[in-house]
């Protein structure tokens, strides 16, 4: 089994699939409408009320998840964690109650894996598709042929956050949608080139603001199937006529939709509008589905990090071969370094000594500096935003001084990891292949590093290095010291 957990602006999620070959067969789903998107208070914190709402609900899910393994779950954060001033003090909290890692991830990611879950609900093709996912805080702009997205935004309108700013008492004037219409449309206006008519042939609609415009409208007659311009401007009439949410009497339309219809319908007629778009159908797979396949490569040899960790080395035309010699002796240092490496850890250290070279394409002096600026701030498809930070780190931590990441190395896990790619890189200075001394590292409380005396006296530059590279650990603080190999 796999299991995702969607903390979204609107609503958190829990989906468990049971996996069959290379599919996956949805076996339970809980939602809880929390609209966390509407819990940011005016200085962009998200407030006590809102935090103790959504930790309860981790705590439900937790008891839903409790017994599988670690690597079959994974949690995702979407925009209002984004954009939270406070949310990584929250989300250390909420790890804590759903008793798993949680990651934010980035939009363009949002994007991807929205897409991937789509694809595979939808028949097979190589024609391309249009997908559009409004969510509570942001909404995703895809186009894609097969299970492989080719185009990728997020723009920061969601049902929530427009019916926040545009009907925040609830009332449907004309004015109000004519106003919330505008704004989306400027958006959107952004990128209507890249994603107009001529780059698809089929427009789809995930997500819960979708799927209640094509219910609402076909259940009240207002279209003969999927959303329509057409559908849409009725629709509008009714909601206008209505004057007020309460008073909203639509067949289809679900009391926990009900608050933010407004929102999510202003994004939907701008995109329709901007786009072109003369039908969108409704669609599920969406983020939740599009996780557990992607959780689901990572276990068969797919993982999408790979490919990307793949397209950075070309990209940014580093030396494969002196890379690979880092990635392999960093891992095997951190693996030898602690009684009980992670394999997650261990994977980290191996990218990071592949992508360590990247900033060289910026410039040869402070390259790790470039690097870690670019794997902290590029789209990486794949990798969460922590996993990007935990990049970032090891590479702005590959050399050099030690107080640009002394913070980061209270425990033991980082010491080692970073300690790891350092020796690595220091004993590969001359840029070919070595034959690997006999090494003894531990890291625990204090540090323990030793290596063969025969070996340092053949290489009197890397015993020199090795010297100095003891005096930065101790200028920062931390206890190491020399052993018999």
């Amino acid at each position: 089994m796999l299991a995702v957990v969607d903390m979204g602006s609107n609503s958190f999620r829990l989906e468990v699939g049971r996996v069959e070959g290379d599919q996956i067969f949805r076996l339970d789903t809980w939602r809880e409408t929390l609209r966390m998107g509407a819990g940011i208070d005016a200085k962009g914190r998200l407030t006590a009320g809102a935090q103790r709402a959504a930790l309860d609900c981790l705590e439900r899910f937790a008891e839903r998840l409790r017994g599988l393994h670690p690597g079959a779950v994974r949690a995702v954060a979407t925009n209002t964690f984004r954009i939270a001033t406070n949310s990584g003090a929250f989300l250390r909290r909420a790890e804590a109650a759903l008793g798993f890692p949680i990651d934010i991830i980035g939009g363009h990611e949002e994007a991807r894996l929205i897409y991937l879950g789509v694809a595979h609900v939808l028949p097979a093709s190589s024609e391309p598709r249009l997908v559009i996912d409004i969510g509570g805080g942001s909404t995703e702009f895809i186009i894609g042929r097969g299970l492989d997205p080719e185009r990728l935004e997020s723009l920061k309108i969601g049902c929530v956050g427009m019916t926040q700013r545009f009907f925040p008492d609830g009332t449907l004037s004309a004015t109000a949608f004519r106003t919330a219409e505008t704004h989306a449309r400027a958006e959107i206006e952004a990128i209507a080139r890249e994603f107009d008519r001529s780059r698809w042939n089929e427009a789809f609609a995930s997500s819960g603001t979708a799927l209640a415009l094509a219910e609402i409208l076909e259940s009240n007659g207002l279209s003969a199937g999927g959303i329509t311009p057409e559908g849409l401007a009725r629709l509008r009439k009714r909601m206008i006529g209505a004057g007020h949410v309460s008073r909203l009497r639509l067949e289809g339309l679900k009391p926990a939709r009900a608050p933010v219809l407004a929102g999510g319908f202003a994004v939907m007629h701008a995109a329709i509008a901007e786009l072109a778009v003369d039908r969108i159908n409704p669609v599920g797979g969406a983020l939740r589905l599009g996780v557990l396949y992607d959780l689901l490569g990572r276990t068969v040899d797919r993982d999408a990090r790979v490919v990307t960790v793949e397209r950075f080395l070309d990209r940014y035309r580093v030396d494969r071969a002196h890379a690979e010699r880092i990635s392999a002796m960093a891992r095997s240092l951190y693996e030898a370094a602690l009684r009980s490496p992670h394999a997650d850890a261990a994977q980290n250290v191996a990218w990071a000594g592949l992508l360590h070279e990247i900033g060289f394409t910026v410039s040869h002096i402070g390259f790790h500096k470039h690097g870690a600026y670019i794997l902290q701030n590029a789209d990486m498809p794949g990798f969460s935003a922590g996993e990007q930070s935990r990049l970032s780190l090891l590479v702005l931590g590959c050399r050099g001084g030690l107080d640009k990441v002394a913070a980061a190395l209270g425990e033991p896990d980082t010491r080692a990891q970073v300690l790891a790619l350092r020796l690595a890189v220091l004993l590969h200075h001359a840029r070919r292949p070595i034959d690997p001394p006999r090494i003894r590292l531990e890291v625990a409380g204090s540090i323990r590093f030793g290596l063969a005396k025969r070996w340092l006296a053949a290489h009197p530059l890397s015993a020199h290095l090795l010297d100095k590279e003891f005096a930065e650990w101790k200028a920062i603080g931390l206890p190491i010291s020399r052993v018999a190999a």
